[in-house]
């Protein structure tokens, strides 16, 4: 079970970086982390990462689909967590 809290713990912060990264390149008018991909990333277990994210860096929060989305993918992730836990024990 250690490695799957380590797992997630490590993808979360990576998803919290990607979001930085983003929220960065937008104030330089850099090449940008698609918004399919930013919402990809926290349904693939970053839920949480994207919800810090969004509230450290204030990014994507005035999009709509990101004030329904990455909150419904932190809501799936402990779901899709709890029920691996369960599984696992």
């Amino acid at each position: 079970m250690n490695w799957l809290v380590i797992f997630f713990v490590v993808w979360n912060i990576i998803v919290t970086l990607l979001y930085c990264i983003d929220k960065q390149r937008s104030k330089k008018r850099a090449w940008r982390i698609s918004e399919s991909g930013l919402i990809i990333y926290a349904f693939l277990f970053g839920g949480a990462g994207a919800v810090l994210g969004m509230i450290l860096f204030n990014h994507k929060t005035s999009k709509m689909k990101f004030r329904l989305l990455v909150p419904l993918a932190f809501v799936l992730n402990v779901v899709a967590i709890l029920w691996l836990n369960y599984l696992i024990s």
